[in-house]
């Protein structure tokens, strides 16, 4: 009996053939990855050109957020004391930055105005730092999902400073879609509150009042935007901070 020998190139073409069919096989088995985000998308038109000329500027800091949700897969609560690390439902970029990036979109067009971080400004524009501390960030599927952040606005180069704390819970029906869109609309209602503190403390050197929080939101501290007096009465406390 005789055997016809197969040329090395057949023989190589071969394998990388069966190579090739393996790495197809084991990626149809992976499934794949799905990622959110909290942006709200562009702003519009109109916004825009409201903000080329802004009677004052804001400061998004970066926001910090628990160590535990601190990363791109979304960490789904199961029970009190039990969470779920799910690997392929993941956050577009980190939780942290996506906050920040919604938070300044949509702070950008509530106030007409332009987010200044990282980026030199004129001494003439008045500007307000807005920083956030995120200490509960949980995903309920099926349930809620709920944000709860001390947020500060403080005018730069002056010693106002207004502190308070936005607890919102989102209803959210089943699947990880509506999580996301859950805590995308809570990020919008912590926007709107910081948007109107950002405006009344931008008026009260006009008017000589002092400042509080939004109703909406609880202060545990407060402090006065003009010097002479030391401190306001929040939602639930008073304090002042220079």
């Amino acid at each position: 009996m005789t055997f016809a020998r197969v040329p090395r190139t057949m023989r190589v073409g071969a394998l990388a053939l069966s190579a090739s069919l393996l790495a197809a096989l084991a990626a149809c088995s992976s499934p794949a990855s799905r990622f959110y985000t909290l942006s709200a998308g562009d702003a519009s038109p109109d916004a825009v050109r409201t903000a080329s000329n802004p009677a004052f500027l804001i400061e998004v800091p970066p926001v910090d957020v628990p160590s535990q949700v601190a990363k791109n897969q979304l960490v789904v609560q199961t029970g009190p004391t039990q969470v779920l690390v799910l690997e392929q439902e993941r956050w577009a970029s980190l939780p942290g930055d996506e906050i920040r990036r919604a938070l300044s979109s949509t702070l950008t067009q509530q106030l007409g105005t332009i987010d200044v971080y990282g980026t030199p400004y004129p001494d003439r524009v008045p500007v307000y730092r807005i920083s956030v501390n995120v200490q509960r960030f949980e995903s309920w599927p099926g349930s809620h999902a709920l944000i709860d952040a001390v947020w500060s606005v403080r005018a730069v180069r002056t010693q106002a400073v207004l502190t308070c704390r936005s607890v919102v819970g989102e209803p959210v029906s089943g699947g990880y879609d509506a999580l996301a869109e859950g805590h995308r609309r809570a990020v919008q209602q912590i926007s709107t509150e910081i948007a109107a503190a950002v405006r009344n403390l931008a008026a009260a050197p006009a008017r000589g009042a002092s400042v509080t929080c939004p109703a909406s939101a609880a202060g545990p501290a407060a402090a006065s935007a003009a010097p002479s007096a030391p401190s306001v009465q929040s939602v639930t406390s008073a304090g002042s901070k220079g």
